[in-house]
């Protein structure tokens, strides 16, 4: 394994974490009794096998379920020395509930000390104020650091980057789980005032939500080649120094192994990805068009300003994966999950456009007389049964 200096922490990260939002038995809390000695078996199993690999952050959250009670059956056995414990508990209105939580967290955990609490899905500006505000939420975590019992102070965000760049400024924070990915890099000024104030910088899902790497199109694939699309992710993360590590949401111990044939390409990172990228790029000019890729941005509305809350970039967005790079299974996915997603993945799907009038929300774009025949196509192509987030399966 490879490690990183994880910011002003100084914690030694290793260039990939062992996510637990997919070896839990629920997503629904349960007592320890109510969880099948397989699952547990499987989740032992697999933490076993990350540490064998010198994997040794281990990362969970107060909504993942059975994942922190599992995860408190083993934890306590093991050197303590030899692991970075991260757990994450969701800010709320009342303090006193997110203090709740977070002893909930801790008690589950069966440690006297982890060494990562974040403050969970900081995703709006009113979340970012129940955590920063005085008597809030991020006060009751300093207490509880200086209590000893938490040692460093993050938070994690799915946020539009103006909220993430806020929170980084605040510099309250140690590090922050943000998502990129060669897919979606939108957050990398994000990245880089993080690297400013010298914070850890943890990539969230790279593997699921940076494109369902574990089962990608098959036109990704012959893109990526000789690389498999998720070591071409996972160097293509790893090769930005700013970037200290990458979660891997391993479901059972199999799920660490394609991403270790990364590790051997870092020292020439740059000769495996550039003709990959240059295959990926071209390809997207091709089926999209030269003026498309470089202005289809430009002047869209948030879900806020748009009439019916449609979220115009994410669609379009997940129409260019869809038309370049075939990634229909993903965009699928991603598509229905508008309107179940709330401040996770916010705004709405196309369904009523013909009932809206988006002239004025678009009058900014230069696509404005294109935009909403695209977002029809779009809506034909992808729509299908509603998908609720795995938390609220």
């Amino acid at each position: 394994m490879q490690y990183r200096r994880f910011g002003r922490t100084e914690l030694p990260m290793p260039v990939f974490s062992c996510g637990g939002m997919r070896y839990q038995h629920s997503w629904n809390h349960a007592p320890l009794a109510d969880i099948p000695r397989a699952s547990q078996e499987n989740l032992e199993a697999t933490i076993g096998r990350a540490l064998e690999l010198g994997i040794n952050h281990i990362e969970t959250a107060w909504g993942y379920g059975t994942s922190e009670i599992q995860l408190g059956q083993i934890l306590p056995k093991l050197p303590r020395d030899r692991l970075i414990v991260q757990t994450k508990v969701s800010p709320q209105e009342n303090p006193a509930d997110f203090r709740h939580h977070l002893i909930q967290s801790l008690t589950r955990l069966g440690l006297e000390t982890i060494d990562l609490l974040g403050i969970h899905g900081v995703n709006t500006a009113e979340l970012l104020d129940y955590t920063l505000r005085p008597g809030g939420c991020l006060e009751v975590a300093q207490e509880f650091q200086q209590q000893g019992r938490v040692r460093f102070i993050g938070f994690s965000t799915h946020a539009p980057l103006a909220v993430i760049q806020q929170a980084i400024a605040s510099n309250q924070f140690d590090y922050v789980n943000l998502h990129w990915y060669y897919i979606n890099q939108d957050n990398w000024a994000a990245i880089a005032a993080a690297q400013q104030q010298d914070m850890g910088v943890f990539i969230i899902s790279p593997a699921d939500k940076g494109g369902h790497l574990y089962n990608p199109s098959p036109t990704l694939a012959r893109l990526c080649d000789p690389l498999s699309p998720m070591v071409f992710n996972d160097l293509f993360c790893l090769s930005h120094p700013q970037v200290h590590t990458l979660s891997i949401g391993a479901a059972r111990p199999s799920d660490f192994d394609e991403h270790l044939r990364t590790l051997p390409l870092l020292s020439q990172a740059s000769s495996h990805l550039q003709p990959i990228l240059e295959r990926l790029e071209h390809q997207a000019r091709a089926t999209l068009g030269n003026d498309w890729l470089r202005t289809w941005r430009v002047g869209l509305p948030t879900p806020e300003e748009t009439p019916g809350q449609i979220n115009i970039p994410t669609i379009l967005w997940l129409r260019n994966l869809l038309l370049a790079f075939d990634m229909e299974e993903y965009a699928k996915a991603r598509y229905n999950l508008l309107g179940n997603g709330g401040h996770w993945f916010p705004g709405q799907r196309a369904d009523q456009l013909a009932e809206l009038d988006l002239a004025d929300c678009l009058r900014r774009s230069p696509h404005a007389d294109r935009i909403p025949q695209l977002l029809a196509e779009t809506h034909a192509r992808l729509s299908g049964q509603a998908i609720n987030r795995l938390s609220n399966a």
